[in-house]
């Protein structure tokens, strides 16, 4: 009877070993992946850290030297109504970059240049690495965002370079209608000096085969000078940009110009311009501006030459002149309170040309006009303004015409006329600082002093015969003053108190307080 029990007994045992054996294994195996795991752990941290010290390596590479790489391929994305070849136009300059560092900053000129555009919300651009097969180079995805509001509306304070005063102007515009990045904008504008001007145009960042921005633009513009000079001007035309750059600028201008005197008071120099003029002219302009802010410069320097050439049309109405123009500014930090000295000094000359030159007129609203309520530091392109005197202040006079102005017959002079020069030139230095204000400093409010000088001679109708350079030199006008200058980010507000130097008798111009205002140009 053992036996069976043992028998029994024996399976019991056997299969309990069994268990304590299969327990052991699985023991072992949960161990061995418990191993695994650590083991894994370790191999991604280690990974991780090799790949830590390679970009460590690779950034102080690109720091402290030229890391070479070449640009595979350029991939856009997002644009589902622009024109490829347009950002692809843009984008050129990538494949240039020879370097890392070459690279980085190209990307960063690319997403400029395609913000400026204005028909994108958003640019990204991504550096990814080229195909395996091709080590040492480099994909660039730029991914952009069309615009979702096409039409916008714009209201502002601006400055021309040819105007005489800042303006308020009002466009709307309409973006990417044909996916050139195209731009169409209506346009009104009306300044202090009573211009006028409505305008329609297109810009086209590069169009086809052109490798430049086409610009077009009709208008029909309007300028009562009654009040400084007996004239009205209105002109119709067409403005045509032809090659624009970073530095230069070529624009073609045909308009249909008339000159009237609604007051019938005008000085005989003024009535022998009157009636209509056809304007086809060709426009130079040369412009570096290398200062850290046109509003409040504080270190740098900025060039402007402008050339103009009119009567480029076979009609007897077409004006023939020669206008140059010439603007150097240079900004100086003195290193306290943010303080910093401007100097600038502008130039002009217009002059007729054709037969019998000598003996005539320049064209009367091409001529160079001194005064106004502009600000000499922002107004960068030719002797436009000086602190203290009034818009067409100063210069050449000519007394009105005479006029009956009660039954007795009584002859009265009922002003003179502001004739302009043909040649003007305009100095002036601004000294600008910082308020020990913690606030007006943060909001960009700043003190200044100031001087300017200028004049404007005649020259045409043979009266260069006449012209001396010391005499030219001795009857400038000049002004000082101290103000406060308040920046936005449209414009830029001076209160000043200006105090006349010099003067002439015909001269409009007294001290006292004047607020100015200005745009950059």
């Amino acid at each position: 009877m053992a036996k069976p029990e043992d028998e029994l007994s024996d399976p019991v045992v056997r299969n309990h070993n069994n268990d304590e054996e299969e327990e052991e294994e699985e023991g072992e195996q949960n161990d061995d992946i418990e191993d695994e795991g650590e083991e894994e752990d370790k191999d991604l941290e280690s990974q991780k850290a090799k790949l830590r010290n390679r970009f460590q390596n690779f950034f102080s590479r690109i720091q402290h030297e030229s890391v070479p790489i070449r640009v595979h391929d350029v991939v856009i994305k997002g644009n589902t109504k622009t024109k490829d070849y347009l950002i692809e136009a843009v984008t050129a300059s990538l494949k240039d970059a020879s370097t890392i560092q070459e690279l980085f900053a190209a990307s960063s000129e690319v997403n400029f240049r395609l913000q400026a555009l204005e028909i994108f919300d958003s640019v990204k651009i991504t550096l990814d690495s080229g195909p395996p097969e091709l080590p040492g180079t480099a994909n660039v995805i730029v991914d952009v965002v069309e615009t979702r509001s096409p039409l916008l509306g714009e209201i502002g304070v601006f400055n021309k370079g040819e105007a005489s005063s800042s303006s308020l102007e009002g466009t709307l515009k309409y973006k990417n209608i044909f996916g050139y990045g195209d731009l169409w904008d209506g346009a009104l504008a009306y300044d202090c000096d009573r211009k006028a001007e409505v305008s329609a145009g297109v810009f086209l960042p590069r169009f086809k085969g052109l490798v430049t921005p086409v610009t077009a633009r009709l208008f029909l513009q309007s300028q009562d000078c009654l009040k400084f000079s007996s004239f009205k001007e209105r002109s119709l035309g067409l403005s045509l940009g032809l090659f624009s750059a970073r530095n230069h600028d070529l624009v073609y201008n045909l308009a249909w110009r008339t000159l009237t005197d609604p007051s019938r008071m005008a000085s005989s120099s003024v009535r022998r311009q009157l009636g209509h003029g056809l304007l086809s002219s060709l426009k130079y302009t040369f412009k570096i501006d290398r200062r850290n802010s046109p509003l409040r410069p504080t270190h740098g320097f900025a060039f402007v030459s402008a050339t103009q050439i009119g009567g480029l049309a076979p009609d007897s109405h077409s004006l023939r002149f020669l206008r140059q123009e010439l603007d150097l500014r240079c900004a100086i930090p003195l290193g306290f309170y943010r303080s910093a000295l401007n100097l600038g000094i502008s130039a002009g000359v217009v002059f007729p040309w054709g037969s019998g030159f000598s003996s005539m007129p320049s064209p009367l609203p091409e001529r160079f006009f001194l005064g106004g309520n502009l600000s000499p530091v922002c107004t960068l392109g030719g002797p436009t303004s000086l602190w203290g005197f009034r818009t067409r202040g100063l210069g050449p006079t000519e007394p009105r015409r005479q006029f009956q102005s009660n039954p007795a017959n009584e002859n009265t002079d009922s002003g003179r006329d502001h004739l302009g020069g043909d040649l003007a030139v305009a100095v002036f230095a601004d000294f600008s600082f910082d308020f020990p204000s913690k606030w007006l400093s943060a909001k960009g409010i700043h003190g200044h002093f100031f001087a300017s000088a200028g004049n404007v001679e005649k020259l045409t109708e043979n009266a260069y015969r006449n012209f001396y350079l010391r005499k030219f030199t001795e009857s400038f006008r000049s002004s000082v003053g101290v103000g406060v200058v308040i920046p936005t980010n449209l414009f830029r507000m001076e209160l000043n108190y200006c105090y006349i130097l010099k003067k002439f008798g015909e001269d409009c111009g007294k001290s006292g307080f004047r607020v100015s205002f200005a745009s950059p140009s």
